[in-house]
């Protein structure tokens, strides 16, 4: 029989992009629905599907994602939180069920929300809703509830990894007294593979979780266990609403307010599982559901190794510019600032590619970190997603990753790297870094590195912004460039460890 083909919504999110490669092992043909292909250029499974471009909202594009599939995974939320979002999930999934109905799709699976009876976020509203439109497809529809995930990588292990860490004293709100199911990604990975072997006869919500139900200060201090660090004292505080939680969340960690809002929406209930009716149709994975202090053990050691496979990092931005930089040419007419350096270098080009790509995170951007530090504390404040952020992995960069407060827009690995902002500005701005070899150094060695801010204003508020920062760039950029060129000329004359070739260090 030739394999069944799946189509799968959210690919570049976070279960998405796990999902992906499981089901390609398995032996599915693949297709992707995603709004940027661009985003899929690096990504390692990307030349075994097939990718439609398209939004849930264009129903000529989503008809012919869902032509000829047998699956459909529904793995798309929105994490706004503010404006139509709820009506925009709706629309989506109508879009999605209609045309899964006309296109004779055999299943759906769709990622939804624990949630209790009774009065509800909007959020958690919202995911439920998408659940029923989905279920009345008259398609058989499987919706798996699911409540925190804990995986290296998602945004409530994230959540939780960074207060812990940043805070030896926790002044919570009076949801961390709730009882919470987490759920290990790896298990939710599991069962969303098991949906798909489902008898049609199977159609409705299953909720889903791990064997410990918890507290989220237990959580929390579970977590401190594990990394090695002291238990904290956490008081509950009346005062503290979901609004201000969520600004002190995103002020704290990296995770910023438009995240962290259906979070904490969410962390205001009880969420554990009402039923186990998942047993009888999807048994758990071999060696049992795994417990919290397991998975985020496990989560760590990804960390610590560098191996995350996705990150909430993945999602996109809400608010934040998606459209890629104009070539020149399309300038013409338009107000356009900006911002170019130039250094010649006797380190090879390969050795001043390594720094280029190897920036932000932790080894910050080479110049004046306490204005970046600023900056990002701005952004902060303004919910925007700061410098914290960092980077998925330390010493890789493929495109559609975060840096920090700018997303990956293009890579052309050994020369070019260009970054599109996503910081709050009146206006769209991108960095270009870039080298070629000049054989201006010692062997004919040396190599010239290209440095290009560029800013597009938005209105006079735009305008005002770069003439306030104009004085700044003489220090930031012009050291930016220079910081660069003296790191990779220092590492050029370093003799790489024995056994590491210049080319792998």
């Amino acid at each position: 029989m030739e394999p069944r083909r799946v189509l799968v919504t959210g690919a570049t999110g976070y279960i998405g992009g796990r999902l992906v490669p499981r089901l390609l092992e398995r032996g599915y043909r693949v297709r992707v629905l995603v709004r940027s292909p661009l985003k899929l250029t690096d990504v390692p499974w990307a030349p075994e599907v097939e990718v439609v471009k398209g939004d849930l909202h264009d129903r000529a594009s989503v008809a012919e994602a869902v032509r000829d599939v047998d699956i459909v995974y529904y793995l798309v939320h929105s994490m706004r939180a503010t404006g139509d979002f709820d009506e925009e999930e709706a629309d989506g999934a109508r879009t999605v069920a209609e045309t899964a109905a006309e296109a004779g799709v055999r299943r759906i699976v769709y990622l939804g929300a624990l949630h209790p009876d009774g009065p509800l976020s909007r959020h958690l509203r919202s995911r439920v809703a998408v659940g029923r439109i989905l279920l009345d497809s008259g398609v058989p529809t499987v919706v798996l509830q699911a409540g925190v995930v804990i995986g290296s990588g998602s945004a409530s292990f994230e959540m939780i990894r960074q207060l812990t860490d940043v805070l030896p004293y926790m002044p919570a709100p009076r949801w961390v007294r709730n009882r919470i199911q987490p759920i290990a990604v790896r298990d939710v990975l599991h069962y969303l593979l098991a949906a798909a072997e489902l008898p049609p006869e199977v159609s409705r919500a299953f909720d889903i979780g791990g064997p410990d139900i918890l507290r989220y200060g237990q959580m929390m201090n579970g977590y401190a266990l594990e990394a090695g660090l002291r238990q904290r004292p956490i008081a509950s505080l009346p005062v503290f609403t979901p609004w201000l939680a969520s600004q002190w969340v995103n002020l704290v960690t990296p995770i910023p307010r438009a995240l962290a809002v259906p979070i904490i929406e969410s962390l205001q209930y009880d969420c554990v599982m009402r039923e186990h009716d998942i047993d009888a149709v999807i048994a758990p994975p071999e060696g049992g559901l795994t417990g919290y202090r397991a998975s985020v053990r496990l989560a760590l050691a990804r960390l610590r190794a560098g191996t995350v496979e996705t990150s909430w990092q993945d999602a996109s931005v809400s608010g934040a510019p998606s459209d890629p930089l104009p070539s020149d040419p399309d300038w013409s007419g338009h107000t356009v600032y900006t911002d170019v350096r130039e250094r010649t270098s006797t380190a090879p080009a390969a050795e001043v590619w390594r720094v280029i790509e190897g920036i932000g995170g932790d080894r910050g951007w080479y110049s004046f970190p306490l204005a970046w530090a600023l900056r990002g504390w701005l952004d902060k404040l303004a919910g925007g997603v700061g410098l914290r952020r960092g980077r998925r992995d330390a010493d890789r960069l493929q495109t559609g990753d975060a840096l920090d407060w700018w997303r990956v827009e293009h890579i052309e690995r050994g020369s070019a790297l260009r970054l599109r902002a996503e910081m709050r500005v009146p206006g769209l701005a991108w960095l270009e870094l870039g080298v070629t070899p000049s054989g201006a150094g010692p062997d004919g060695a040396g190599s010239r590195y290209r440095q290009r801010a560029v800013f597009f204003p938005h209105g006079l508020a735009g305008r005002l912004y770069w003439l306030a920062i104009l004085p700044f760039h003489g220090v930031i950029f012009a050291g930016m460039a220079e910081r660069i060129v003296v790191e990779a000329e220092g590492a050029a004359r370093t003799p790489p460890p024995e056994g590491i070739t210049p080319a792998e260090r």
